[in-house]
């Protein structure tokens, strides 16, 4: 229901205790159902980033080799 300058009313919310309790439940639920990767996982996902590493930096490096010398033309 709109009050005096038009907005409306905020609907009673739950209390900070009940919140606070609410979070730490789904908290725990969600820690139970995680689980340590295997190793072949584990590898699966090093590989990946690895290669993340890998790839960024070749980029990098190439963008840098390509403007090195097209800087110095530009200041020489």
């Amino acid at each position: 229901m709109p009050n005096s300058r038009g907005t409306n009313k905020p609907k009673e919310s739950k209390g900070v205790v009940t919140q606070v309790q609410d979070f730490v439940k789904d908290s725990a639920m969600f820690y139970g159902k995680c689980k340590k990767p295997d190793y072949a996982e584990y590898m699966k996902i090093l590989q990946a980033c690895i290669m993340g590493f890998i790839v960024m930096g070749s980029i990098g490096y190439l963008i840098k080799l390509v403007f090195i010398p097209i800087n110095n033309i530009i200041l020489s």
